[in-house]
């Protein structure tokens, strides 16, 4: 039989959904024009602070995984091997 593909996995509406994302988040970012922001500490104040800090802090998270996956990595037959 031929299954039809599932409509996440379609290039068409991965593409379609990172413009939409993308979209929202600007939309996000720039509401900030329009709505006052009192900032605790002076930088938290700028514009976009809050979406550039969760940006790098997710790329520092990334990265983190990324070197603890080097030191927690096991080879690929670690559970099969017979000890």
């Amino acid at each position: 039989m031929n299954e039809k593909e599932h409509w996440l996995a379609r290039s068409s509406t991965i593409r379609w959904l990172w413009r939409v994302f993308a979209l929202m988040l600007a939309a996000v970012v720039l509401w900030q024009l329009w709505t006052p922001v009192h900032g605790h500490f002076g930088i938290d104040g700028l514009f976009g602070f809050h979406a550039a800090y969760g940006f790098l802090a997710c790329v520092g998270m990334v990265l983190f995984a990324k070197l603890l996956g080097v030191f927690l990595k096991r080879p690929e037959d670690y559970y099969d091997r017979d000890v």
